[in-house]
């Protein structure tokens, strides 16, 4: 702790330098370092606080004679011991996130899988329940690359999530969501069951190792969708990117400007590519491409049924919850937690249909 305060004092005093700015990238590197170090420094100065005002209340409490005043103190103790107990629970929580790519911006793709109509709207809801996620953290959100479903919904979409440890704790979640519920979209209102996959990738440094040979991508432009009239691009500012060598894909569109998305693409591919690298280096749990599987019936890391009971359960955890709406509106702290914990549900466990 000491080394990483003075590290901090060294980075505050080189934003102070009066030059700071002269070299506009260099800036920008530093002062993601300075919100790192202070999300190592600050959480532990705010619990250490905590602590000594609670110590403070019992001998306040101790020297107390009147009971009103004992009782009015016992209540204030009470509330800043809840308050304690929130700190050090999200504390734990973030010490779990101790490998380098943990503090990264995380890359989320969303693909609807089986079911049609149905898998376009659920893959839609996903997206809102990780925009919900992100916006309960105060983090930002930036479509990359969307491609609208027939009639309803989505049928893939790409989007940074930009926050400190967005990887970390969103690495949770990849993997195929099922959903079950009374179908909006059938007349006879039967019951279906819909599929979307998750990939999780943790965004890497512009200057990160990862090369890239020019003769092993082919790099396709085209217009990108959008709305119609004024608004519509009339240029093929949309970027596509092909890595020869594993067929790997990528697509960029939110940008007007066709260099700005191919930077972008670029980014993600690298991104891809460091995750498929780590994959082979490793066999843990959070494994990618291995472990998400089919997007269909049986490859689920979750489940949210609607219908014909409430329940929404992870089956790598067994954690599980009968507010599907708290969950689908961005409540994935309990399931986020679990996983990090590495919670295995108990064999044999299973979700009646």
């Amino acid at each position: 702790m000491p080394k990483l305060k003075k590290d901090l004092g060294q980075v505050e005093a080189r934003m102070a330098a009066p030059d700071f700015w002269n070299t506009p990238d260099q800036a920008k590197k530093i002062i993601e370092q300075s919100k790192f170090l202070k999300s190592k420094v600050e959480p532990v100065e705010r619990l250490t606080s905590q602590i000594h005002d609670l110590q403070a209340y019992v001998e306040l409490f101790d020297g107390e004679k009147a009971a009103a005043e004992r009782q009015k103190l016992l209540v204030e103790f009470q509330k800043e011991l809840k308050e304690t107990q929130e700190s050090f629970h999200q504390f734990e929580l973030a010490a779990m996130l101790n490998r380098p790519e943990d503090k990264n911006n995380a890359i989320l793709s969303i693909h609807a899988g089986q079911g049609g109509t149905e898998s376009y709207d659920w893959a839609d809801m996903l997206m809102r329940m990780f925009r919900r996620w992100a916006e309960r953290r105060d983090f930002e959100i930036e479509v990359t690359d969307i491609l609208p479903g027939e009639g309803a919904g989505i049928k893939s979409v790409t989007f940074i999530v930009k926050g400190m440890n967005a990887y970390g704790y969103l690495k949770a979640e990849r993997g195929v969501h099922r959903l079950v519920r009374i179908s909006p979209f059938d007349a006879n209102a039967r019951r279906h069951t819909s599929f979307a996959s998750l990939d999780v990738l943790a965004e890497i440094e512009d200057d990160a190792q990862i090369e890239i040979l020019d003769k092993d991508i082919r790099i396709d432009t085209y217009r990108s969708s959008g709305a119609g009239g004024q608004h519509v691009n009339k240029t093929d500012s949309a970027v596509r990117i092909t890595h020869l060598p594993t067929g790997i894909v990528v697509a960029c569109q939110n940008e007007r400007s066709q260099i700005k998305n191919r930077s972008t693409g670029m980014k993600i591919l690298k991104a891809k590519l460091l995750e498929l690298e780590l994959d082979k280096k490793r066999a843990e749990m959070e494994k990618h491409y291995s472990e998400k599987g089919d997007i269909g019936f049986g490859h689920q890391i979750r489940s949210y049924v609607l219908q014909p009971y409430q329940m929404v359960k992870d089956h790598r955890t067994g954690e599980q919850t009968s507010n599907v709406q708290a969950v689908l509106d961005g409540d994935l702290d309990p399931f986020i937690e679990a996983f990090l914990k590495g919670k295995k549900a108990k064999k044999g466990e299973e979700m009646p249909e």
